[in-house]
């Protein structure tokens, strides 16, 4: 187990990255102007497919639905670990490597995938749009797991659209979900359930507000498979790292306040 001093240089990283979130690029800043014009010439048929995906999402907060993962899967990473409770006391060393190697993975694929979507120019971004969002969905999972955190237990679900959103927001909707992150263990399940579903459709709005200018240059057929891809993966990598961060910070909070109450007994 690690010492408190350590835990302590951690959590500073940590914190220290949170306040580098707070710097948006410039074209982050105005990228809703041109989107406005993308979503002006976007097929009626995209609009509907992205309706849909606000469905299923909010029933993976209920339910966990066809997003959920395989926890045993992601378990096997961990060489001869058992069960998710020996996770949870593993080094956050161990918890990081683990993570990483799944993050790089992912973001593999991402790029694959963002690279064949992008081949068709804007009549498969309907594919797009669902494709990323699920993957974004499995790599939470997967960090969420990583770091000792069932994402079969809709609490962790809820946290889950948390880093989903962090990842999207602008500088103000950044600094209100740490806010509200730091008392979620001690908020009230069903009062989550209720919020999170509005949540979830802010995370398809912001979503495509944000990166909706950037798939100007997927637009064009052929063109586009290299936009796509290149999106595609920053996109994982930028959510991968907000779950990391996020979730790190929770483990090292949890075992900050173990030692608290050894060192009080």
């Amino acid at each position: 187990m690690e010492t408190k001093d350590g835990l302590l240089a951690e959590l500073k990283t940590i914190n220290k990255w949170e306040h580098e979130q707070e710097d948006l690029w410039f074209w982050e800043r105005w990228g809703k102007i041109p989107f406005t014009i993308l979503d002006k010439l976007t097929p009626a048929f995209i609009h509907k497919k992205v309706n849909v995906i606000i469905e299923e999402l909010i029933s993976y907060i209920n339910t966990g639905s066809k997003y959920l993962i395989s926890t045993k899967a992601t378990l096997k990473k961990f060489g001869n670990v058992i069960s998710l409770e020996d996770i949870k006391h593993m080094p956050l060393q161990e918890m990081d490597r683990i993570a990483g190697d799944i993050v790089k993975n992912r973001k593999n694929i991402a790029t694959a995938q963002g690279a064949t979507t992008g081949f068709g120019g804007i009549f498969t971004l309907a594919i797009d749009i669902p494709a990323v969002l699920g993957m974004s969905l499995n790599v939470l999972q997967e960090i969420a797991l990583c770091y000792g955190y069932n994402p079969e237990d809709e609490k962790e679900r809820l946290f889950i659209v948390k880093c989903l959103q962090f990842s999207s927001s602008d500088i103000v909707g950044k600094q209100t979900i740490l806010n509200e992150l730091q008392n979620f263990d001690n908020r009230s399940g069903n009062q989550n359930s209720v919020s999170q579903i509005a949540s979830w459709r802010e995370v398809i709005t912001v979503y495509r507000d944000n990166y909706g200018w950037k798939k100007l240059f997927q637009i064009v057929p052929v063109a586009g498979m290299v936009f796509g891809a290149y999106l595609n993966r920053k996109t994982i990598e930028e959510i991968a790292e907000a779950g990391q961060m996020l979730y790190k910070k929770r483990r090292i909070n949890e075992r900050l306040d173990e030692l608290e109450k050894e060192c009080v007994r």
